[in-house]
Parts: structure tokens; sequence; C-alpha cells
């Protein structure tokens, strides 16, 4: 058995990513929790990995070339570990892999951004600005809308079969009541939601660290950490 990929990780949409595609493919893995409130995410050892400060990254004991690897950025992480099981989860079939890749882009610049910062202005920011609650209220809405079409078109988001790309935007589309978006409102969104939600092992994923989940607001000090902090993280 290979030796267990550390997921230094905390229960985000993001971190969701990466476990979900960890039970996907079967790979062994040990979570190193890395609390965000808290401010984990500054530490030397986990700014050794990623220089980002951001959650998820990985060490494969076992990269490829035999020796320890490390990377950050959730999808760069998942197209890693379909490459390295040689999962059909990156499709082989090139115009079928790049559609994939397509989609899973629109979601690292897209969705994941835009569904943020619809979250930091609705839900965190002290000061309620209303031009900033509306543009991103819009936008979350015509994300879903972009998706919506493409859904209605194709069962997954690459083509007929599950796929990095919908590993990589279910986790957003997750608790969409969140921000104010009702699935029934795109029908075959939720049928695809509810198709990938039904997965053991996504349930797996998600269930990981699910006892840190954010369900309520911020406190000062947290936000402090997350917001405050982060013009002094990197020098």
């Amino acid at each position: 058995m290979p030796a267990p990929i550390q997921v230094w990780t905390w229960p985000t949409p993001n971190g969701h990513k990466v476990h979900i595609m960890l039970e996907e493919v079967g790979l062994p893995y040990e979570v190193v929790p890395i609390n965000i409130g808290r401010g984990d995410q500054f530490r030397p050892e986990f700014l050794a990995i990623t220089p980002n400060h951001r959650i998820p990254a990985i060490v494969d004991p076992e990269g490829p070339e035999g020796t320890p690897f490390t990377l950050f950025e959730s999808a760069a992480i998942n197209i890693y570990l379909a490459e390295k099981t040689g999962s059909a989860l990156l499709p082989k079939d090139p115009a079928t892999r790049y559609r994939c890749l397509e989609w899973t882009m629109f979601q690292m610049g897209g969705v994941g951004p835009m569904f943020g910062q619809y979250n930091h202005f609705a839900n965190y920011a002290v000061e309620k600005l209303p031009y900033a609650i509306e543009r991103y209220t819009n936008e979350v809405a015509r994300l879903h809308r972009v998706l919506e079409k493409r859904l209605e078109a194709s069962a997954y988001l690459a083509g007929p079969d599950y796929s990095v790309a919908d590993i990589c935007t279910f986790p957003w589309i997750r608790n969409a009541d969140r921000r104010g978006i009702d699935l029934a409102t795109y029908p075959a969104v939720k049928r695809w939601h509810d198709a990938i939600a039904a997965r053991p092992a996504v349930q797996r994923g998600v269930a990981v660290l699910a006892e840190n989940q954010r369900r309520g607001g911020m406190t000062d000090a947290e936000r402090e950490v997350m917001f405050g902090r982060t013009q002094f993280a990197v020098r």
C-alpha cells in the first residue's frame, strides 16, 4: 500500500474538493487540520508547503520522481491525483479532457471567487455595502444560469461522465440557500447536485473535519485573523 498523502486542509469548499477526490481515487491520506479561524495558515510549516497561505495543500511522500512532492491549489491537486492514479476522472480523450479542464477553470476563475466574495460581503463584512452585496448576488445567480444551460445539455460538466470538473464545482453548489439560491429554480443543476451528493465517496469526503464546519457568523478575533492579518502574511 502506498504511503498516505498528507492533506493540510479545513472543511471549506476548496478543502472538500480534495477530500472527495482522494476518496474517489482510493488513495490513503492523512488529514492535517489547518484551523483558518485560529490562524494556522500562517504557521511556518504550512507556509513551507504553500506560499499563498491558503488551504488545501498536499505532501505526497511518493511524488512523480519517487521523492516527497508538495502541491497547492485545489484544482491542481485534483488533476495531479487523477493523473497519479490513472483515473478516468480526468478523461483520456483529448476533446473530453479539455472540456473537463475548461469547466474546472470555470470553477476556479468564476464560481469559487465570486461565491467567496458574496460570502464575504453578505455574511462576514462588518459594514454591509449594498453595491457589493448586489453585485455578487447577481453574479452568483448568473453563474448558476451558466451551469444550468450546460447541465441541460449534458449529464455532467465535461460530458456524459462524472469528472474532476464536477468534483471541483460540487462543494461550491452545496448549501445553496446560504447564498440565497433555491436550487429548485435550476432543475438541471439540482439533478446534477443530487446525483453527486448521493455518491458514497462524496459523502465520505464532505464528512472530513465536518465537526469544524462553520455554521454561524464570525467572531471579531476570527475576522482579524482571516482578513486583517492577510496583508502581512507574505513578506
